[in-house]
């Protein structure tokens, strides 16, 4: 299987498919990158170069101890761009990968980027503080941990209906869908999956925000119970001037599977331009 190692040693899992423009493709949390599967293929049939990998923690890739942090993580996104040698990369990060993004683009000045797709993206900073009302309470996150901590696998199956807004007026998504999404977050290292919460809930990416200076795609479903569009998505293109916003009506947290085509067309059109 292929891997690439990071500068502390850690072995990152990527798939790299097809040729053409390189999209890479950047998992959300707890899952892994084989939640882009109905985009993957659709994406190098549509003639691009496709990489997806593992971050540190969870799939495939090595479970260290630490290492749960933005800066590292970016770093990991720098170590696969540069082990592949790509250049005038498309980066689309969900969710959680989307803060990657961010502290990449600062961190390491948006080298071998053309574009960035945020999709449903943790970004601008998803904390409640006095100086982000539009935040989401700290109970919030502190209620994810204890519920890790005390049955993790009772706690991923109830956070996949979540995750899908699926309920029952909602057969959107099939419940061997959830129960697939719960097998991908049970591979996770537990102490990634709890570590993983404090980064993406508490880390401030505002200043982040003006070192995008390649075309930027904005997605986010405005019925995302997750990430809640109006604490997230909404805010975008105010700190990324030129930003294009689509707003997916109705659609969940998990509109890679719900919105399946859309996405998919979406990315084709924004990384053919």
């Amino acid at each position: 299987m292929p891997f690439v190692t990071t500068t502390d040693k850690t072995e990152l899992f990527y798939n790299d498919w097809g040729t053409g423009t390189p999209i890479v493709l950047i998992h959300g949390w707890p899952v892994t990158s084989a939640m882009w599967e109905y985009q993957a293929a659709p994406l190098v049939e549509a003639g691009f170069r496709v990489i997806a990998y593992d971050r540190r923690g969870f799939g495939k890739s090595s479970q260290p101890h630490t290492g749960y942090d933005y800066d590292t993580l970016a770093d990991d996104l720098a170590a696969v761009l540069e082990h592949l040698d790509l250049d005038g990369a498309v980066l689309v990060g969900f969710s959680m990968g989307g803060g990657e993004v961010a502290r990449y683009m600062s961190r390491h000045g948006g080298r071998r980027v053309a574009k960035t797709v945020l999709v449903a993206a943790v970004t601008p900073y998803l904390l409640k503080t006095d100086d982000n009302p539009d935040g989401v309470d700290a109970s919030v996150f502190d209620g994810i941990q204890e519920g890790l901590r005390a049955d993790r696998p009772h706690f991923l199956a109830g956070f996949a209906k979540l995750f899908f807004n699926a309920g029952l007026l909602n057969f959107q998504v099939s419940a061997e869908t959830q129960q697939q999404f719960v097998a991908q977050a049970l591979e996770a290292s537990p102490k990634a999956t709890l570590d993983c919460v404090a980064a993406f809930s508490r880390t401030d990416f505002r200043a982040d925000m003006a070192h995008f200076t390649v075309p930027t795609l904005v997605i986010h479903g405005d019925a995302d119970q997750t990430v809640p569009f109006a604490s997230s998505g909404k805010r975008i293109p105010a700190l990324i001037p030129g930003a294009e916003l689509k707003v997916y009506e109705g659609a969940p947290h998990g509109l890679q599977f719900t919105e399946m085509a859309r996405l998919t067309e979406d990315l084709v059109a924004f990384a053919s331009r």
